[in-house]
C-alpha cells in the first residue's frame, strides 16, 4: 500500500515544479505523470540514445522509467535530490536492466518497491570529478566513438560485451576502441 504524503496536493499545471508533480503522482494524479513525462521524456530519450543504438531498447527503458516513477514517486525527497537527477538515475538503471535481458531484470511481487537512492551515488561523485577535474577536458578531446565506450564502460559500468551490444558494434571492435581510448587518455593526462 502506498504511503501518502501529509502536505496538501496543489492543483498541477505547466507551471508546477517537478517536486509538486512528483507529490501529485504519489497521490495518484495521472495528469501529473503526463506533465512530468512531457517535460522530461525528450531529454531522457536523447541522453539514453547516446548510450544505446537500439531505439526499441531506449523506448522500453523510458517506459519502465515512468512506470517506476508512478510506483515510487513517494520515495522522492526534494531536499536530497534534484528531480531530473532522480529521473536520470532511474532511467540509466532501467536501460541497463533492459539491455541485460529478462534473466537479469529485477522481479518482485506487486507490493515490493525497489530502493531508489536519492543521495549522491558513487557514479555521481565520479561524474563531478570528471566535470571538474583533468579527466573532463581529456574526455572532451577523445573521438566520439572512443568517448562513448569510456562512458558506457567506466561511468555506466557495462562490460565490453554489453557496451558492444549497446552501441551496435562488434565486440572485437569495442575492445580495440576501448584500448585506443585508454591509451589516448593516458597521453592526454600525462
Amino acid at each position: 500500500m502506498r504511503r501518502r504524503r501529509q502536505r496538501p496536493i496543489p492543483p498541477v499545471g505547466e507551471q508546477s515544479s517537478d517536486a509538486d508533480l512528483l507529490h501529485a503522482i504519489a497521490a495518484g494524479q495521472t495528469a501529473a505523470l503526463r506533465l512530468l513525462h512531457h517535460r522530461h521524456a525528450g531529454w531522457l530519450r536523447a541522453r539514453l540514445r547516446r548510450r544505446c543504438a537500439d531505439p526499441d531498447v531506449v523506448d522500453a527503458a523510458i517506459q519502465d522509467t515512468f512506470v517506476a516513477v508512478w510506483k515510487d514517486s513517494h520515495r522522492y525527497e526534494e531536499t536530497t535530490a534534484d528531480a531530473a537527477a532522480w529521473l536520470w538515475t532511474i532511467a540509466v538503471r532501467r536501460l541497463l536492466s533492459t539491455l541485460r535481458g529478462p534473466a537479469h531484470r529485477w522481479l518482485s511481487g506487486p507490493d515490493e518497491i525497489p530502493d531508489i537512492a536519492t543521495t549522491a551515488s558513487a557514479e555521481e561523485l565520479v561524474l563531478l570529478g570528471v566535470e571538474h577535474g583533468a579527466l573532463g577536458p581529456a574526455l572532451d578531446r577523445l573521438a566520439p566513438e572512443l568517448r562513448r565506450l569510456i562512458e558506457v564502460t567506466a561511468l555506466d559500468g557495462l562490460s565490453v560485451r554489453e557496451a558492444a551490444k549497446l552501441l551496435g558494434i562488434a565486440e572485437g571492435t569495442a575492445k580495440t576502441r576501448l584500448m585506443r581510448a585508454r591509451i589516448r587518455l593516458r597521453e592526454l593526462l600525462t
